[in-house]
């Protein structure tokens, strides 16, 4: 990317987050608009209701937005690298599912669970649910190509579907605690989960920007990164523990939330190229600005309804996906973090 270019965009896109985040702050339910905004952050507004609908309402789903987005771009550039599949993302490949069958089992058989152990039952969930479909799509030994780990991704969703559909049915008391999940929606009242989330994120991220160099390597292939003195097979785990950690921290906050981890990435190797490090840190960016906009509308396209935040990121991520396959039809040998 060009310096010039480069630059321009990294003054534009942590702009875009700011004025997405102000009007995230300053638009939904509540009666409260942009001057009541305003003036509460600067510290003047002694309104108590305004108060309650920013500080109690607003202001945390602001910050759900912006660390799912952020966990959520950050978690599809390490699986699109790690796999070497420009379709790799935690929806498509069973990972939001199993996170999302995890905190149903914790709920059924711990009902009442602490926020930790339910951030717990999610990891592992998405842990499970990764693991099992690396390894369905390299069953009978053949390569696991775009193809066949989507595939996979789709038939271990449609089974955590299944099992999760099915303890809501065996009890109402069940349906009721985690109903919310099943639809992806930043307007959980599941507030004790907020902050140990928006740490494990933060955790997250901290270890996915230390990854950069291994998996930069691992580009080069395997032979070639053990001679510039990286271990690809630690490099992997390490990405797919980071994966988990940030898929799950986020499905136990919002629930699973398509798309947003195949959207962001793309667009961000559009924008820097091969280099992980700018992926990355694009992704991010372009992650916590996606959930804002998909927030936005999800509150002012049905007002005084609201839409679910899953199906709004749904209606923008599959057809860029069909187009993504159709656009060219080689996808299934392109390494991730290229072009053509």
């Amino acid at each position: 990317m060009k310096a010039p270019k480069a630059a321009l965009l990294g003054v534009l896109l942590p702009l875009s987050v700011l004025l997405l985040a102000f009007a995230s702050l300053s638009f939904g339910a509540g009666g409260v608009g942009w001057q009541d905004s305003l003036h509460w952050l600067l510290g003047a507004s002694g309104d108590a209701h305004v108060d309650l609908v920013l500080g109690e309402l607003r202001l945390p789903r602001l910050l759900k937005a912006l660390a799912l987005g952020a966990a959520l771009g950050a978690a599809g550039v390490l699986l699109q690298t790690v796999t070497r599949n420009p379709l790799a993302e935690t929806g498509l490949l069973g990972v939001n599912s199993g996170a999302a069958l995890g905190v149903a089992l914790g709920i059924a058989w711990f009902a009442g669970q602490s926020p930790a152990a339910q951030i717990g039952w999610a990891m592992g969930g998405a842990s499970l649910g990764s693991l099992l479909v690396l390894l369905l799509a390299r069953a009978g030994g053949g390569q696991s190509s775009p193809l066949r780990l989507v595939l996979a991704g789709l038939a271990l969703t449609a089974t955590c579907h299944s099992l999760t559909a099915w303890l809501a049915l065996v009890s109402t008391a069940n349906l009721d605690r985690y109903r919310f999940w099943l639809l992806g929606s930043l307007a959980h009242p599941h507030a004790g989960l907020l902050w140990p989330g928006l740490v494990l994120i933060g955790v997250g991220l901290t270890a996915a920007m230390a990854l950069v160099r291994p998996l930069s390597a691992l580009t080069l292939g395997d032979d070639l990164a053990r001679a510039l003195g990286q271990r690809p097979v630690p490099a992997r785990v390490g990405a797919v523990v980071v994966v988990a950690l940030l898929t799950g921290t986020s499905v136990a906050l919002a629930g699973p939330i398509p798309f947003l981890g195949l959207i962001a990435p793309y667009c961000a190797r559009t924008l820097a190229g091969v280099t992980i490090t700018s992926q990355l840190a694009y992704s991010i960016l372009l992650g916590s600005a996606l959930m804002l906009s998909a927030d936005l509308s999800s509150r002012l396209l049905l007002a005084p309804f609201e839409a679910p935040v899953s199906a709004v990121l749904a209606g923008i991520g599959a057809p860029l996906l069909i187009w993504m396959v159709n656009r060219d039809a080689t996808l299934a040998l392109m390494p991730a973090g290229t072009e053509r």
